[in-house]
């Protein structure tokens, strides 16, 4: 079911080398969702109508969703879920608001104010998955650093389902953080629309969200006509664990992970040969209890391992090199662990921190970067939801202070008319 491998004696660099991963985007599909995108720039609504019947197999009559399916989604929601919901909206409202920055202004030097001027995003599109991998805490997780943000205009878009209407639970998390502009539009056609805008529908000037081969396939061919937040690959978790861990915990986060589809990613990396003995039994016997048992046991076959390493200090190294998605520090000090951990997307503490603790509730964003991003890249926040512009001002004596060291760098680089346009002010 799941592979363990032995990396003592030093076999920890050739077992880095052969970590397979997948990733969410395949030029196999790019002329296909080139040509969906095409269609949207030249028929716009047309395009989307076409599609949405195509692919989600259902008749739009309008691609908006109006207020009385918002109502009818929260009368027919669960109360208790409702302030689930609002519990989780709070947590992570206040984690990013922390993630706040103010624009800053110097004048250290007489004649001369530098600075740095902070503005939110005006337009954002937000992708919701749709369907059977219907996500409300991704409706949170990406509107609520772009409405802490400033962000003036959010349109989401998640695909309808066969009887026209959005998922109930992506309707009620969607009013519950205020967005009111909602399309039933999902897809490669979705992000199209998004991008290049339609008659109904407004151009946005970034696009954040998770979504399928396709989704994500149109994410990387847009970017540059608009932002995007990242695209992600298949999850991943990757756990360190001394003997102090519980095995039944480690075997229920892998597992949590591995029920995400056949390609996602779970590993155990550990010094205590008697603790994988209990991982595996464990996993045997969680499997059997699983909805998406059947995924689970697909994925760690695919893409699960076991390790067992000389030290912890092995560990760390793999859990470094392998940059994952989400790391759990199942071991006894895991606070003075956390500093010798330099890529990970999140990290989890202890035995009582796990995984989709994050995914929910505690407040930190769930978009995480994949596929050893977290090398370069950073959980999505606030800051991708704001843009610097750079402030500079000189009075004349100022300039004419450093007037010559400006037009000998431009002569440096020939550019005349740059030093020009110093020497025109002084002449």
């Amino acid at each position: 079911m799941i592979d363990v491998v032995n990396l003592k004696n030093g076999k920890v660099d050739s077992f880095i080398k052969q970590v397979k991963r997948e990733k969410n985007y395949s030029d196999e599909f790019k002329d296909i969702v080139k040509d969906i995108i095409n269609d949207v720039k030249l028929q716009g609504d047309k395009a989307l109508y076409y599609y949405t019947d195509k692919f989600d197999n259902t008749k739009l009559d309008a691609l908006y969703v109006n207020e009385k399916e918002i109502e009818e989604a929260i009368n027919s929601v669960d109360k208790g879920f409702i302030e689930v919901l609002r519990g989780a909206k709070d947590n992570i409202e206040k984690y990013h608001k922390r993630q706040l920055k103010d624009s800053w202004f110097t004048n250290e030097e007489e004649g001369k104010v530098l600075g740095q001027l902070y503005n939110p995003i005006e337009k954002v599109g937000i992708y919701v998955p749709g369907g059977s991998a219907a996500y409300p805490s991704s409706v949170l997780m990406n509107v609520i650093p772009a409405k802490v943000a400033g962000v003036n205009e959010i349109i989401m878009a998640t695909p309808p389902g066969k009887d026209g209407k959005v998922n109930k639970d992506i309707l009620v998390a969607a009013y519950i953080v205020g967005i009111d502009q909602i399309i039933k539009v999902g897809g490669a056609q979705g992000i199209a629309a998004l991008a290049f805008g339609t008659d109904t529908i407004p151009k946005v000037h970034k696009i954040v969200g998770p979504g399928n081969i396709y989704v994500a396939t149109a994410k990387g061919m847009v970017y540059g006509d608009v932002d995007i937040d990242m695209i992600a690959g298949p999850s991943e978790i990757l756990i360190i664990a001394d003997e102090s861990a519980n095995p039944r915990y480690l075997a229920a986060d892998m597992l949590s992970q591995a029920e995400h589809d056949n390609m996602a990613s779970a590993k155990l990396v550990t010094t205590s040969g008697e603790l994988v003995l209990g991982v595996k039994e464990e996993l045997k016997n969680q499997l059997k209890l699983l909805e998406r048992g059947d995924i689970a046991e697909k994925s760690l076959g695919n893409y699960g391992k076991i390790c067992i390493v000389d030290d912890i200090y092995d560990a760390v190294k793999i859990a470094n090199e392998i940059a994952p998605e989400h790391l759990e520090l199942m071991v006894k000090d895991p606070f003075n662990m956390m500093y010798k951990i330099k890529n990970a997307g999140a990290i989890f503490l202890g035995q009582y921190a796990p995984e989709p603790l994050g995914d929910y509730w505690a407040g930190p964003n769930h978009v995480l970067p994949t596929g050893g991003t977290a090398k370069f890249f950073s959980p999505l926040g606030v800051d991708d939801f704001v843009k610097k512009s750079s402030i500079i001002y000189y009075d004349k004596g100022a300039l004419y202070k450093d007037k010559d060291k400006i037009i000998e760098f431009a002569q440096r680089e020939g550019l005349t008319a740059h030093g020009n346009s110093i020497k025109v002010r002084f002449e």
